[in-house]
C-alpha cells in the first residue's frame, strides 16, 4: 500500500531515486523471494507477480516493464561461487511486490535492468551478510545492491488490533529499531548477524524472519565493516517501521 497511500515512506521513496543517481543496474534481495539456497532470477523480461489479496484493484493493474539482466545473474552467481556459495538461475519468475513497488517510485521510467536474489529463511543472519560480501564486487561495477524488507513486521499484530495507520508505536516495536539503527551506524555486523537472539523484542516484531534478512545480506555488500547510514524513519499502523538506510 505504500504505493498509493500518501505516506512519508513514499515521499521518500518517490525522490531518493533522483538523490541516488541512474545505476547500470539493480541488485534486490526481495523479503518475497524465498528459497532453501541462494537463487537468482534470469529472465529477460520479467513479469509482474501480484502476491497478496484483499488489496485494491489499483494494485493489480500496476505494470513495472524494467528488463531483466541474464549476463548480471550470471556474474553474481560467479561471485557467490568463487566464495564458495552455489546458487542456481530462476526463471520464469517476476518481479514480486518487494521488487516492483519500491522500484516504480524509485525509478519510475523502468529502464534500469534489474535482477531480483531470494532470502533463505531457514538460513542465519550471518549467511546473508556473506552473500551480500561475496556480491560487493558489483557495486564497483555500477550495480546499486537493495535489500528490500521490513525494519519491523509482525501483520498478525496489525491485524489483531485493527490498528489506523497514525496510532502510537508500541515500545516493543520502537526498542527494536532503536537497537538495529544503533547497531547499523556502529557497523556492528556480528549483532545484526545475530538479531534473532540478541535484539529485545525480535521475534515479536519479526514472527518470521524472511523480512529483516535482506538487511543483513545489504550490510554485507557494503563490504567488512561498513557503518549504515539511516535515511529515512517513520512507522505505518503503528507496527510497521519503514526505516532506511544507505551504506556509502
Amino acid at each position: 500500500m505504500v504505493i498509493l497511500n500518501n505516506t512519508p515512506a513514499r515521499d521518500f521513496l518517490s525522490s531518493y531515486g533522483r538523490e541516488l543517481g541512474k545505476p547500470k543496474a539493480i541488485l534486490i534481495c526481495s523479503a518475497h523471494f524465498e528459497t532453501s539456497v541462494p537463487a537468482l532470477t534470469t529472465d529477460e523480461h520479467p513479469a509482474m507477480i501480484y502476491d497478496f489479496g484483499g488489496f485494491p484493484r489499483a494494485l493489480f493493474e500496476m505494470v513495472y516493464a524494467a528488463p531483466g539482466s541474464p549476463d548480471l545473474a550470471q556474474r553474481a552467481a560467479a561471485l557467490l561461487a568463487a566464495k564458495n556459495i552455489k546458487a542456481y538461475g530462476v526463471p520464469n519468475r517476476g518481479f514480486d511486490h518487494g521488487t516492483w513497488v519500491p522500484l516504480k517510485l524509485m525509478y519510475p521510467d523502468a529502464d534500469i535492468p534489474v535482477v531480483q536474489i531470494a532470502v533463505q529463511p531457514e538460513m542465519s543472519g550471518a549467511h546473508h551478510i556473506a552473500m551480500g560480501e561475496a556480491l560487493a564486487p558489483l557495486r564497483d561495477e555500477g550495480v546499486l545492491i537493495i535489500g528490500s524488507g521490513s525494519m519491523t513486521h509482525n501483520l498478525y499484530e496489525l491485524s489483531r488490533l485493527g490498528r489506523g495507520m497514525d496510532v502510537p508505536t508500541p515500545a516493543w516495536v520502537t526498542t527494536f529499531g532503536e537497537w538495529a539503527h544503533e547497531a547499523i551506524e556502529a557497523g556492528r555486523s556480528q549483532d545484526i548477524a545475530q538479531w534473532d537472539t540478541k535484539a529485545p523484542f525480535a521475534r515479536e516484531n519479526h514472527p518470521s524472519p524472511e523480512h529483516f534478512l535482506p538487511l543483513p545480506f545489504a550490510m554485507g555488500a557494503a563490504g567488512h565493516g561498513a557503518k549504515g547510514r539511516r535515511v529515512h524513519t517513520s512507522c505505518e499502523y503503528g507496527v510497521l517501521m519503514m526505516d532506511a538506510y544507505a551504506f556509502d
